[in-house]
């Protein structure tokens, strides 16, 4: 054969392969068999197919239709959905057909985070498993319970569908396994479908030991002063770090942006932990994430950090140095003001204070799914933890007011009030009395004549008693920085 023949044949058959190529019709990776779509709000669907045809979608009595544009890209948008455990099927045509079944409609959340949100509910290498873990992964058969995991995957650009993933999978413990999902996401999810009698869908993407700029996109940096300046380096062909602003949001969010869902849950902070600006980048975060989505303030469920021994003082007062306690403080903050948001307190649920990773996933899964019910499902539960209001001086004592006592408080394991200090006007902390007198707390020490100042586990390694009358743990805090 001839050299001109064997090239046309070649650029033919190459230009069959590009047309067939640009012409398949396609979904992104989030949508698939056996995923849950959310509802009661409109539900984008989109994928790609050849640029100017005819897209039908059909999803429970619904057709939509539209042209994909020049770049092949296409969105229909279904109208607001009817919670069903009943298997339904999704159906788009564009000159071929795709069919996903076994869908549900129900409520849909996005986990993420660093390895404690990461972290699965049995084996994960270097770390303990959850309490319970054997029993409580024989127990795991919820098939209306749907899990999406997001693999690890670094972007130098938002990429436009995922590159790792484990599909939609109905809840087992063969799927938790397989998956390594979330386990407090799980604990969350079950929580709420327990309640709600509906279907969950949950999307776990998160990365340990990652620090929040790279989840954040640009437009959350972009809309908070203080962090406009933020770089984002030209990797070019060079590799990526994974502490690089916006990596993992290029990555493993930005393909999920526009999926239909309720809200988020997060649990993140140990490698920010010497940040001073750290609730500004959770107002970054936020704030990008919501314009991304572009379906408004969606609820955002975090958790405050536990205690943990990062260096070896073990006494009940320390340094100003001590950045857990500021974070601490920073994330009340970020709880306060970014709108929608709430915060869980988890400094009673650390057994062993040299392990970062906590066992009791159970209990912060169920506390963020409390902050949901309550907040976001209008179920009035008692889901707040108490929160230092006020302080008035009397004399030698310093009488605190507490938000969110739900008529009392009270000491967890009946003992004296514990992590209480108080300085006078030196600025030196001292170990405090403290007790509770109705809903107040009266706080002395016999070396402070006349307090000034009151803070309250303020350490590394505080778990202290105080509680209110839901045995929610008070937030730590200092009384001279204010959190609103």
């Amino acid at each position: 054969m001839s050299h001109p023949l064997r090239f046309l044949l070649t650029l033919g058959t190459a230009l069959v392969v590009a047309v067939s190529a640009r012409a398949e019709l396609k979904l992104p990776a989030i949508f698939g068999n056996h995923m849950v779509l959310q509802q009661q709000m409109p539900v984008p669907v989109w994928g790609w197919a050849a640029p100017g045809a005819q897209v039908t979608v059909k999803f429970a009595g619904q057709t939509k239709s539209t042209r994909a544009n020049a770049d092949g890209v296409w969105v229909v948008k279904l109208e607001k959905l009817k919670a069903t455990a009943a298997p339904q099927t999704l159906v788009v045509t564009a000159g071929e057909t795709l069919t996903l079944t076994n869908i549900l409609v129900g409520e849909v959340w996005l986990g993420s985070g660093q390895s404690n949100m990461e972290k699965p509910i049995g084996f994960q290498p270097g770390q303990r498993p959850c309490f319970n873990a054997e029993t409580e992964l024989a127990a795991a058969n919820y098939p209306n319970l749907r899990i999406f995991k997001v693999e690890k995957t670094l972007a130098a650009k938002p990429r436009k569908d995922l590159e790792n993933f484990k599909s939609w999978q109905p809840c087992s413990s063969n799927a938790l396994n397989a998956a390594s999902f979330s386990a407090a996401a799980y604990y969350f999810g079950r929580t709420l479908h327990t309640n709600l009698n509906v279907p969950i869908g949950l999307i776990a993407s998160s990365w340990g030991g990652t620090r929040i700029e790279p989840w954040t996109p640009p437009a959350g940096f972009a809309a908070v002063p203080e962090l406009a300046s933020v770089k984002l380096p030209d990797y070019g062909t060079n590799k990526i770090p994974n502490s690089a602003p916006t990596v993992l949001y290029n990555g493993m969010i930005a393909p999920l942006a526009g999926f239909a869902m309720r809200g988020a849950i997060w649990y993140q902070g140990e490698a920010n932990r010497n940040d001073t600006n750290y609730h500004a980048k959770m107002a970054a975060l936020v704030g990008g994430w919501r314009k991304v989505w572009g379906a408004g303030d969606f609820p955002f469920y975090f958790v405050q950090l536990a205690p943990f021994k990062y260096h070896k003082s073990a006494v009940n007062y320390v340094a100003e140095t001590d950045p857990l306690p500021a974070l601490w403080l920073q994330q009340s903050r970020a709880a306060r003001n970014i709108k929608n948001a709430g915060m869980i307190v988890t400094t009673d649920l650390v057994d062993d204070l040299t392990d970062i990773h906590p066992r009791d996933k159970a209990t912060v899964g169920h506390r963020l799914a409390q902050l949901a019910l309550d907040r976001t499902y209008d179920r009035e539960l008692l889901s707040a933890s108490p929160a230092f209001k006020s302080m008035k001086i009397t004399g030698n004592k310093a009488v605190l007011k507490f938000e969110n006592t739900y008529g009392g408080l009270a000491s967890r394991d009946s003992q004296p009030l514990t992590w209480f200090t108080v300085a006078g006007e030196d600025g030196k902390f001292v170990p405090a009395e403290a007790r509770i007198v109705g809903e107040t707390v009266e706080v002395t020490a016999a070396k402070v004549a006349a307090p000034k100042v009151v803070r309250f586990a303020w350490h590394q390694l505080a778990q202290p008693n105080l509680v209110n009358k839901a045995g929610l743990p008070a937030e730590p805090f200092r009384t001279d920085r204010p959190i609103h």
